[in-house]
């Protein structure tokens, strides 16, 4: 999903909600959310995600003065964010999406579509030059096919380029292997913990379905195969699962119109649920939540058994005031918790640290304008007590009962 996607998503929110600035970080009842730091400052920066050794990020960015699509760049955690300028690492061709780190910390994959760059005529240089894919939907006016302009004006849409294709890049942003090469859309890539294995969305079955590949690009296997999108996958902490977001037309209605949709490449995320399914592709997927609404962005906290996810179930403003909750992999409604809480603004995209200490996401808290989308990382802590603190007080005891019987 690109950010500007994300852009038109987040201002639909502020128009319902009413946007207000009000320049704070932290909100009432966040308690899993401890020391909130604000990474960028301005922009629309989201899709964050930590390299293996935890010190830096890659994430998707259109900034001011930029591309008018996103860029992938690079932060360096152990640096003050206020001290750096955002270092790009893409080509700056093209539109990019979802990029993710190798497991040595230096390489990184991500998808772009700059391959298909078309260049200016020489003869007409006053035409200016824009490599962003452009987006269907955009300009409703414009359009003079009555089918796309009627699908553009009842649905929010999100692009698929076919375009897209997933590249691994070296640690200064040159290309090194371009790694999907099949017509369509192949973008939304991950490694996996151990850093043997691929997962991404492609369309090479002609529907938008979940794929897993060799580290080196071989080996590519289709994992989901029920209609609808399937996509924003990511593994769970011992690398058996992957858990994503789907849509799942139902009646004949839901399903020709998601057909005629993605016969113009795009999708309606709106409705969306979450599911997992096994990487050996030993069954079939598993639904966790029957929520309403759209739900996705899910990442595995590292007890590999919660997940914390986006969604506007409970957001009374509309599509686009998303909030971090929290459930367990069963789905049990009991263990439904909300991580954030800041009066419908847009929370989402959010990762685990590989150690579980931290976690990291896109805001729109403190934003200067209602296009601001900025990252923001905090320290994680599972009240009353998180693992590291039960350990703790669980050799204490045992010392403490050792104590008590030396003396007695």
């Amino acid at each position: 999903m690109g950010l500007t996607s994300v852009l038109l998503l987040f201002s639909l929110a502020a128009l319902a909600s009413g946007y207000d600035n009000d320049g704070r970080v932290v909100y009432e009842g966040e308690s899993h959310l401890r020391n909130i730091r604000q990474l960028t400052f301005g922009g629309s920066n989201a899709e964050a995600y930590f390299s293996y050794d935890n010190k830096q990020l890659t994430y998707q960015a259109t900034l001011t003065g930029s591309t008018n699509c996103d860029q992938i760049y690079r932060h360096d955690l152990t640096q003050d964010p206020r001290s750096q300028v955002p270092k790009r690492m893409s080509t700056g061709l093209g539109a990019t999406t979802c990029s993710f780190f190798m497991n040595d910390n230096e390489h990184f994959l991500y998808a772009g579509t700059f391959h298909h760059v078309k260049y200016p005529d020489a003869q007409k240089p006053n035409e200016g030059f824009d490599t962003c894919n452009p987006k269907k939907c955009l300009h409703i006016e414009t359009i003079v096919d009555p089918k796309l302009r009627d699908l553009c004006n009842t649905s929010y849409t999100w692009d698929i380029y076919n375009e897209y294709d997933i590249f691994l890049a070296d640690k200064y942003g040159n290309i090194v292997s371009r790694l999907t090469d099949a017509p369509g859309y192949d973008a939304e890539g991950v490694v996996s913990p151990d850093g043997t294995k691929i997962a991404y969305t492609s369309m090479s079955s002609g529907d938008l379905e979940l794929w897993i590949m060799n580290i080196d690009g071989s080996n590519k296997t289709m994992l989901t195969n029920t209609l609808g999108y399937d996509g924003g996958s990511f593994f769970s902490p011992d690398g058996t699962k992957l858990i994503f977001r789907a849509s799942r037309p139902k009646t004949d209605a839901e399903k020709q119109k998601y057909i005629d949709l993605r016969s113009y490449d795009l999708v309606a995320p709106t409705d969306m649920e979450l599911f997992w399914v096994p990487v050996d592709g030993s069954h079939k997927e598993v639904q966790i939540t029957w929520l309403g609404g759209a739900n996705w962005a899910p990442y595995y906290h590292h007890d590999g058994k919660r997940i914390i996810f986006a969604t506007d179930h409970n957001n009374t403003a509309g599509f686009g005031a998303f909030d971090l909750w929290m459930i367990e992999e069963s789905g049990n409604l009991d263990t439904l918790e909300r991580i954030t809480w800041d009066n419908n603004q847009f929370d989402s995209f959010p990762m685990f640290s590989w150690d579980g200490k931290q976690l990291v996401w896109g805001s729109s808290r403190n934003a200067s304008n209602e296009y601001d989308l900025n990252l923001f990382i905090a320290d994680w802590v599972d009240p009353p007590y998180d693992d590291d603190s039960v350990s703790s007080l669980s050799i204490f005891t045992a010392l403490a009962v050792l104590c008590l019987r030396f003396f007695q």
